[in-house]
């Protein structure tokens, strides 16, 4: 767990970046810090891996002041990802990804599997690209790799500065499908910085939202379309976001757009019918777990839905209503 008490930074010509948050990150979730450009969402992020030093404050990681932390080895435990990918030009895409498990002891044989384990996670076939250059990779490509090296070492917590927002809008959907498909196996906890905000509310947990340094509201993507705490996180969500209606699209609809969907044993989590709304859905979901089991009507478990699902389709369906 990660947790910011009364978190303030001010530079030294007066600029003050951060004004007193206080927020509180779970272990093995994503939280995504969104907000207009200058609001403080990646100085926020920055300052847990010590990139950027705090005024004053307390920022605890499992309970330890960071501020007593060496930084290297700070960060060495620390994922990172950033919009520029950042791969180092002269190594292979094998050793872009070995480098921090080699930095902190790996034998070869044990980085070399986490290697070919990562690239297979993310479709990067190891007998054809583990030799390669970034440079002969794609920007999709290239930004696959730089996900899969903040995993190499198995780090904790994994920070991203708006990893896919340089991408073409295809291979930014399919990283955040794969993102999604990640987090679903290893629950990680993730600080996720974007500026879009159907972004967080296909990803996040919990997504914090910022202006002027301060957090105006940390909420679920379900609590924050149905209550909005102040007019600027309404402004910001935008009104065909909210109005969520009564949809004609279904829960049976998002299974034909997620045809790669989990199982999970049918005790545990609840039930929703194939002909569900998305606006019942979406309730459901407000009280529930993140995951709803999908049956027909003669009661056969046929796959499930996530809360990122329903909010995702919600939002795909409103911006073609307010464009038609």
């Amino acid at each position: 767990m990660i947790e910011f008490k009364n978190v303030k930074k001010v530079y030294e010509d007066g600029t003050e970046a951060i004004n007193g948050i206080d927020l509180m990150i779970p272990e093995g979730k994503l939280v995504a810090l969104i907000g207009p450009s200058g609001c403080g969402k990646t100085t926020t992020m920055k300052m847990i891996n010590k990139l950027i030093g705090l005024t004053s404050g307390t920022i605890t990681i499992n309970g330890k002041d960071i501020s007593e932390k060496d930084e290297v080895e700070l960060r060495r435990n620390i994922g990172y990802v950033i919009q520029r990918i950042g791969l180092l030009p002269h190594m292979t895409i094998e050793e872009n990804i070995s480098l921090i498990p080699k930095l902190k002891g790996w034998k070869k044989e044990k980085y070399e599997n986490r290697v070919e384990e990562l690239m297979n996670l993310v479709g990067l076939e190891p007998g054809i690209y583990r030799k390669k250059y970034p440079l002969e990779l794609s920007g999709g490509q290239q930004q696959r790799v730089g996900v899969i090296r903040a995993l190499a070492a198995e780090p904790p917590i994994i920070l991203m500065d708006e990893p896919f927002s340089a991408l073409d809008p295809i291979s930014r959907e399919q990283l955040q499908n794969e993102l999604k498909h990640i987090q679903n196996s290893i629950h990680k906890t993730i600080v996720f910085v974007t500026h879009d905000i159907d972004e967080a509310l296909k990803l996040a947990d919990e997504i914090a939202v910022m202006k002027d340094g301060r957090i105006e509201q940390i909420a679920t993507p379900v609590e924050l379309i149905s209550s909005p705490a102040n007019e600027f996180v309404r402004s910001f969500i935008g009104e065909h976001r909210l109005n969520v209606g009564n949809k004609e699209k279904s829960v049976a609809d998002i299974m034909d757009d997620n045809p790669v969907f989990q199982h999970y044993e049918e005790s545990e989590y609840e039930t929703i019918s194939l002909d569900a709304t998305l606006s019942e859905a979406a309730g459901l979901f407000v009280s529930k777990e993140p995951h709803v089991l999908v049956v027909t009507k003669d009661g056969k478990h046929i796959g499930s839905v996530s809360r990122s699902d329903i909010l995702h389709a919600v939002a795909s369906e409103n911006r073609r209503e307010a464009q038609s």
